[in-house]
């Protein structure tokens, strides 16, 4: 059975075959710009790129390798295109998509006036406030050793810290692996630590006495809150650069879409719904 897959003749029909696939491909008719111009800004840009990363000239021969590959490059897109492999490639599609964006996006006016920063920052204060952060003391009960005791303990330990009476706060309750002690954390930091309910409890407490207990995924604390920052908006110095960014990104975003809006208009837009998924909608409707 094998034996006829080592005979020339078989050799030969598939070399043909293959030359006669290859022919259809490349070989059916010339380009239709034959042209490949490289020109001098271009090979400028080349040499540039290639002193940027190895910080020295090209040679001669690495320039001649540079400009070889920009041709070898052309050639192989042309060749491409003319097949049609641009087209349905999801890739590509987004990569045409992205450089239009891009043209937009270049219109923009990347050098802000004083003027334009300080009235964004005005009209657009919430983006640039600070969240309200904490201080607070915290000691630790763990329900594991503490058992049945565990709230009773809690409100005998809190009595003596209220009273003032037990001494360092470190020394007391369990052992923790947290720190017992932090500085100027905002609710979302805590409750990434210690939980949503035990950050949204401690954000209720009263400044410069002991509170609690307040529960969390560990157990009970009893908590001392130190100092209590509200949330409050920067002055425009301190955040001129935040405001510069947020700006410019802004302003890319409108551009993106006054740009998608004027193209949209050129074009008629027939969705055609599945039924099902119609008929879902129309329920959802009449639902609301």
């Amino acid at each position: 059975m094998k034996s006829w897959l080592r005979e020339p003749l078989v050799h030969f029909l598939v070399l043909g075959a293959l030359l006669f696939i290859l022919n259809g491909m490349f070989g059916s008719s010339a380009p239709a710009d034959p042209t490949i111009r490289v020109s001098e800004p271009a090979i400028a840009r080349l040499a540039q790129l290639f002193s940027a990363q190895w910080q020295r000239p090209p040679t001669r021969a690495e320039l001649d390798g540079l400009v070889e590959q920009q041709i070898r490059e052309e050639v192989l897109y042309r060749e491409a295109v003319a097949l049609g492999l641009d087209q349905n490639d999801t890739i590509v599609r987004r990569r045409l998509v992205q450089k239009l964006e891009f043209l937009s996006q270049d219109l923009v006016d990347e050098n802000p006036s004083e003027a334009d920063l300080r009235g964004f920052f005005q009209e657009n204060a919430e983006r640039f406030e600070e969240p309200a952060v904490l201080t607070f003391t915290h000691v630790y009960l763990n329900p594991d050793r503490r058992g049945d005791s565990l709230r009773g303990d809690a409100e005998l330990l809190l009595d003596d810290l209220r009273a003032d009476s037990a001494g360092d706060a470190a020394d007391l309750g369990d052992t923790f692996l947290l720190p017992l002690t932090f500085a100027q954390r905002s609710q979302r930091e805590v409750a990434g630590l210690f939980g949503a309910d035990f950050a949204a409890d401690l954000a209720t407490l009263e400044v410069g006495s002991w509170q609690g207990p307040v529960a969390s995924g560990y157990g009970l604390h009893l908590v001392l809150v130190q100092e209590r920052i509200n949330a409050r908006v920067p002055e425009f110095g301190a955040v001129r650069d935040k405001v510069r960014l947020e700006y410019l990104s802004v302003q890319r975003r409108d551009a993106d879409e006054t740009m998608y809006q004027r193209l949209r208009e050129r074009y008629r837009i027939d969705v055609m719904w599945p039924a099902e998924i119609e008929a879902a909608g129309e329920a959802a409707g009449r639902s609301d």
